[in-house]
């Protein structure tokens, strides 16, 4: 009896030690990733475009896939380096400066993994650390004036075929370097970044179709948690559906209340009637559809999400669709139409660009005045009590010419944190502008600015500059949550996408990405004050400029 227990205890130990020791095949294209991005970016001569990067991969990729233990994929691994050449010390990258360091988003603990690496192969990596390429960069560069990266010399591969291997992986593996290294809010993401790489890689590596393949790149692009991060083209649009009602809605409480017409002889033959509460859609509930379909949405939030499904609730593949509704406290259903988008004849309206409203309260649209107007609209609005800045959509960059009409004194309004492109990872803070010179308070009234998940970028940029004013109070809901200059990426097939590319602080480091703008006073919408037309957050402006 002893010697078969001791017999089942050894065989229980070898079984256990041979598991710990073999890779799977996605431990060793997670390590594969993080090698080739590393040494993308950190190695001189890699760096610095010495190497035609794709091809090494697809060299060594074989090599990976024939490794089975730690042992073994280290060593591969470590002859790429010496086919890389000598790496010579630098004598500038262990210099003290006086760069202030925001390192969140900085993770090279994983050169270090007793699991995957050996000893040997994580000193290789850190030497090659802490004598890492300095200078010009071959893949990256920063633009000029604005900070933020811009990405350089990469193949298009603009006729690739789904169906190859390598081209979906290296899909993957450039947009998770990019992100690991230049998206400053990487630190923010629900999901770790390095869970995210290990969750992909299997639906990259073996998607059953050109389908799912999309929908894998959706997947990942949203997984950023970023309101700037999308990837829209004609595949993505077959994911939701190109067949459109004739109408806009807004999700509140787990219901799609529409708000306004695209069309509105399409909606009204339809018998669409804005107020009207959709509660299912082809007999599954609004909230439900949301929360399947979450994970193709992108967005820094989750208002900016909801204001994001447009396409995601009721948009599908055929020309109507079943909806569930209340209208006047009764609930039915019916079978409503459906159209492509250019069969929508999308109807603009003109709005005004400012008025005086009861009460002489003045009000500005800051989604339609140019600075050609700024001069005009403020010497009209002089003698009002108030203004009310609408910033429920995207400015015109008139931001600091209001701004030294409501100022008595030149503000700093944000900081900013850049990409260190000699360090790659890490990031830098820098203080922002100011606003312009002031020579005295001109406008003397309260100043209230209007936000909701609407405003998003150039539009928080714009708030968090106003708000600097003597008597400034802001008024709705959560923003979008994505601040910072756009940089944009092409991945292979040619499509584009884009991240954040610098960080946007308050002046006191009070982060925005993800979280908005700062918000005094909190105003949401609801289905009761759409049935009735109001604008409740307008309404809650007046009052609190009155009382």
């Amino acid at each position: 009896m002893k010697k078969t227990l001791t017999l089942l205890l050894i065989f229980i130990c070898v079984h256990m030690a041979y598991a710990q020791s073999t890779l799977t095949e996605t431990d060793k294209l997670a390590a594969t990733t993080k090698i080739w991005g590393f040494l993308k970016y950190y190695h001189p001569q890699v760096a610095a475009g010495k190497y035609d990067w794709d091809e090494e991969l697809f060299r060594i990729l074989p090599k990976v896939k024939t490794a089975s233990t730690q042992e073994e994929l280290s060593q591969v691994y470590l002859d790429w380096l010496d086919n890389l050449g000598k790496v010579k010390a630098c004598k500038k990258c262990d210099q003290i400066t006086n760069k202030e360091y925001f390192e969140e988003n900085f993770n090279l603990a994983w050169i270090e993994n007793n699991d995957t690496f050996t000893d040997e192969l994580s000193e290789r990596l850190k030497y090659i650390e802490l004598n890492r390429h300095q200078g010009k960069k071959y893949y990256v560069s920063k633009i000029k004036g604005i900070c933020n990266i811009e990405v350089l010399n990469e193949k298009n591969y603009e006729d690739c075929d789904w169906n190859d291997e390598n081209l979906r992986l290296i899909t993957l593996f450039r947009y998770w370097n990019i992100v690991e290294y230049f998206y400053p809010y990487k630190y923010q993401t629900d999901t770790d970044w390095d869970d995210v790489l290990t969750n992909m890689i299997p639906k990259f590596l073996n998607p059953p179709s050109e389908h799912d393949y999309n929908l894998a790149m959706l997947e990942l692009v949203v997984s950023l948690d970023d309101s700037h991060a999308w990837y829209y083209n004609e595949k993505t649009e077959s994911i939701f559906g190109e067949y459109w009602i004739p109408a806009h809605f807004k999700l509140i409480d787990e219901k799609a209340v529409i708000t306004d017409y695209y069309n509105d002889s399409l909606s009204k033959a339809a018998d669409i009637r804005i107020g009207d509460v959709i509660t299912k859609v082809n007999d599954q509930e609004v909230e439900a559809i949301f929360n399947q379909k979450e994970k193709y949405i992108s967005g820094s939030n989750i208002p900016r999400k909801k204001h994001n499904a447009f396409s995601a609730i009721f948009n599908g593949s055929s020309d109507s669709v079943k909806i569930e509704y209340i209208r006047n406290n009764q609930t039915d259903t019916k079978t409503i139409k459906r159209y492509l988008l250019a069969d929508l004849a999308i109807e603009k309206k003109e709005p005004e660009i400012f008025e005086i409203l009861e009460d002489n309260i003045g009000y500005i649209n800051m989604g339609e005045i140019g600075n050609k107007d700024v001069e005009e609209t403020m010497e009209a609005l002089k003698d009002t009590k108030a203004i009310i800045f609408d910033i429920r959509n995207y400015p015109k960059g008139t931001l600091y010419s209001f701004a030294k009409y409501i100022s008595s004194s030149s503000n700093v309004f944000f900081n900013v944190t850049a990409a260190d492109l000699d360090y790659p990872g890490k990031f830098i803070w820098r203080t922002g502008r100011k606003t312009l010179p002031s020579d005295g308070l001109k406008y003397k009234g309260k100043v209230i600015l209007l936000a909701n998940e609407q405003a998003q970028s150039h539009a928080e940029f714009t708030i968090m500059c106003l708000q600097t004013g003597d008597k400034v109070t802001t008024i709705g809901s959560q923003t979008s949550g994505a601040d910072g200059n756009v940089s944009y990426l092409t991945i292979p097939n040619g499509y584009k996408t884009g991240i954040t590319g610098i960080g946007i602080f308050y002046p006191d480091n009070t982060e925005t990405q993800r979280k908005g703008v700062k918000i005094d006073i909190e105003v949401n919408p609801t289905i009761q004050g759409i049935i009735e037309g109001k604008d409740e957050v307008l309404e809650r402006a007046i009052e609190f400029i009155n009382n």
